[in-house]
Order: C-alpha cells, then structure tokens, then sequence
C-alpha cells in the first residue's frame, strides 16, 4: 500500500541547502568550521606529540591535562555525536522508508546496498592480503615487544549474530544503541505506517518535523565540534605519540598504502562506472565526514555528520541516504577488513607460520562475515582479528605487537569506512535516480559557515 512521500525539499535552487554546512562560502570572509576543526586537529596533535615527549614523567599534566581535561571533553564530544545517532537514524529512517512508499522497492534498495557493502568489503580485504604478500611485512621482525598481552573478549557464534538481528526487546535495542536491531525494527515499524493509511500518514508528517529538530540538534553540537576534536587528538597523541610508529613502520606502511589505494582507488572506480560521479568533486565534499570519522574513530558516532553530507552535499535524497548509510556504519567494515588483512600476514612473517591459500580465503570469509555483527566503535577491529586469527591458527598474542599503533590506525580506517558508505549510497542512489546532479556538480551547495541557526524554511535542508 502507498502512504505517500514524506515531505521532500523544494526543486533545488543552488546554496538552498546552505543551513547545515560546514563549508565556507566565497561570499563571506568568516572561517568555516570545517577549517578551525582542521586547525584544532593539527594543534592536539602537536601538543600531544609533545606532552609524549617530554612529559610522560610529570604526574600534574597526565593527571589533569591528559586523564584529566582531555579525556573529560573529548569523551564527553564524542558521546554528545553518539546522543544524536539513535534519535536521527530512527525519524531519517522512518521518513525514508515513507518516502520511497512502495515495500518492494524499499526491498529493492536493501538487497543493492547489502550486496555491495559485502563486495566491497570483500575487495579490500582481498586487496590488503594481496599487497602484504608481496611486501610481507613482518619478515625479520624483532619480538621485543611481544610481551605486550592482548586477551580477546569471546566473539559470538555466527549464528547468534543473524538471530540478534531481530530484537526481542525493541526498548532495550534503543537503549543498547544496537544499530542492526534499531534498523530491523523501525522499518518493520515504518512499513507498518504504510499499510495503517491516515494514521500512518499523520505519524510520518510528525517524524518528518522530528528530523527537521534533530537536524538543529546537530548543528548545535556541530558547533562544539573544534573543541572536541582538539581535545580527543591531544589525548589520543599524549598516550601514543608518534614514535610508536617507527619500530612498526612496516606494518603501519602496509595498512596505510592499503587503505589509501581502497580509498581513492576502489571507491573512484566504481563511482566511475556504477554511479557515473567524478570521484574528485566527491572526495573534496566528503572531507567534513573525513575529519569526524578520524577524530572519533567511530563510524556510529559520524553517521550524524555523514548524513548531512550525503544529503546536502552529495545530493542523495534522503529516501535512500535514510536507509543505507545507518546499515552501512553497522555492517561496512572495508577499513577494519584491510587491518584483517595485513595484520595476518604481519602477524604469520613474525612468528614463521606458513598460511596456505585455504587460508587466506578463510581469511577473506571470516572477515566478510564477521563484519555485518560487528558494531562501529573505536577498538571493535581487534575482536574480529581475533576471532580471524583463532580460525586460521595464529597466536591471539600476536595482536599485543599491533595494539601501540592501532588507535591511530584505526581513525584511518574509519575515514575508510565512511567512505565506503558514501559510495555505495551514491550508487544505489543513481540506480534508483535518487541522486540530483545539480547539487552534488555545484561546489556551493549545502556551502555557509557556522553562522545563526535558521528560523525558517527548515525543510529545504532535510
């Protein structure tokens, strides 16, 4: 049954999407937030390098500067991006799938974007073990730092994963914040508007309102966004620092060349041919998206920002963006996938285990699977890469090798990741001639700095 869209933004009129962004415009000489987060980013940096350096022995600043005010704000930032995640998937959702009106292309679009994360998930990992293989990393490596432990928590059977899909508390779901389970239940939900006619038609006009509410909730936190990042890299650098990289240069290499060729390589390709979009216009609108994914490291927590960007700058209508960057962000694990990847065959050059091609493409399966249940948070990888090594034979130990650069990995790979979910909302979205063409062609759209929050005229932006 046809309920009917919900409430879709005018024809587009370029700049009309302009409340939301975090651009510049070249009409205005204001800073764009975009550039003070970028700016906030390389200052935490710096200052965490050099709180590592040279002050890793001075008990005032880790207790107040490092476990102190930056764990305090930076913690507090990404939890007040994960407060919106819940609140925006559900009313986006509900009005996605009202807006697409028809059940069996609702089924259409999710059977498109399964079977493309799962491809592309399968193109990276197969990439990373390919690439680790020929430079195998790994070889010659001296085990000084082996005695550092890493004990995994238990994954769960496979078949649990498909069975906690479905949620048996809808209530708990939205408290946990399980995203698959969130999703199963409001599209089942929304669905069931469909078929409920002007009841069901009243509850999709109040969420489409709901969603032009979180979307000022957004902005408001938005707002708070350079803070936040200069306080999570400070933080991340005062307990790492950079050093730690050298004596893993070769495996760092390896991970970083990987998801660099993904990234810009496998991405641009298949806009290319898939989506008919010019991957350069489409990197350049994603980088708000790219600087929140590397700053929190968490694809759940960016799905707000990534959302936007989709939608404003990209030009996807929300009918499709609604459903396929959440299901990204809880299945697409392309950049995790790659870490998977070498981190096998680093970890096998280390301890002189010859893995067979029976092997590796058990690697390739467990990595596929064990990426549609794995939740998109700072550090999930590491559990996966357990359970990969224990499939195939490694020492679990092993990980403790990788674990000092891993946080700084893990915030490229999460670019990654967002990345991925971009793309294939872009494709699905020209498949089903969702995508406007003027919006993502035009540089200005969806372009104003971080100015006042808007008092009308609200639904041009949803």
């Amino acid at each position: 049954m046809y309920l009917g869209d919900c409430k879709r933004p005018p024809p587009y009129i370029p700049n009309s999407y302009s409340h939301y962004s975090m651009e510049p415009t070249h009409m205005t000489e204001k800073t764009s937030i975009t550039t003070k987060i970028l700016i906030a980013m390389a200052v935490g940096l710096v200052i965490g390098s050099l709180i590592n350096a040279f002050a890793q022995d001075v008990s005032f600043i880790q207790t107040y500067l490092v476990n102190g005010l930056f764990h305090v704000v930076g913690s507090a930032f990404v939890n007040s991006l994960k407060m919106l995640v819940v609140p925006l998937v559900t009313f986006s959702l509900i009005c996605g799938v009202c807006g697409i009106g028809d059940v069996a292309v609702l089924g259409r679009v999710g059977i498109k974007a399964f079977a493309l994360y799962i491809i592309t998930t399968g193109l990276a990992i197969t990439l990373a073990l390919a690439v680790a293989i020929l430079v195998a990393p790994g070889e010659g490596f001296e085990q000084a730092s082996g005695s550092v432990s890493f004990t995994p928590k238990p994954a769960p059977p496979l078949t649990d994963v498909f069975i906690n899909i479905v949620p048996s508390n809808p209530v708990n779901a939205f408290a946990e914040g399980n995203m698959l389970q969130i999703i199963f239940f409001v599209i089942l939900f929304a669905i069931a508007m469909l078929m409920t006619g002007d009841i069901g038609r009243q509850l999709a006009e109040t969420a489409e309102k709901l969603n032009e509410v979180m979307m000022n909730v957004v902005t408001l936190v938005m707002d708070f966004a350079p803070i936040g990042v200069f306080f999570l890299m400070a933080k991340t650098f005062s307990l790492q620092g950079i050093g730690l990289i050298l004596p893993m240069i070769g495996y760092f290499s390896v991970v970083i060349l990987c998801l660099l060729l993904h990234g810009f390589g496998t991405f641009s390709l298949l806009l290319i041919f898939l989506a008919k979009l010019n991957p350069w216009i489409f990197i350049k609108k994603m980088r708000p998206a790219h600087i929140f994914a590397f700053s929190t490291a968490s694809s759940n927590a960016t799905i707000p920002v990534t959302l936007q960007v989709v939608e404003q700058r990209l030009g996807v209508d929300n009918s499709t963006a609604a459903f396929t960057v959440p299901l990204g962000a809880t299945i697409n694990m392309d950049g995790t996938a790659i870490m998977q990847g070498v981190a096998t065959v680093f970890i096998a050059n280390v301890y002189a285990i010859d893995l067979g091609i029976s092997d590796y493409l058990t690697v390739v399966g467990m990595s596929i699977l064990a990426s549609i249940g794995t939740a998109g948070v700072p550090g999930v990888g590491l559990i996966m890469l357990a359970m990969v090594f224990n499939q195939v034979g490694l020492p679990v130990e092993g990980i403790g090798l990788i674990l000092g650069v891993d946080r700084i990995l893990d915030m490229v790979r999460t670019a990654v990741n967002i990345t991925g979910d971009a793309t294939v909302t872009c494709i699905v979205a020209r498949s089903e001639k969702n995508l406007n063409d003027q919006i993502f062609h035009d540089p200005d759209a969806g372009v104003i700095t971080d100015i006042e929050l808007p008092h009308k005229d609200l639904h041009a932006d949803v």
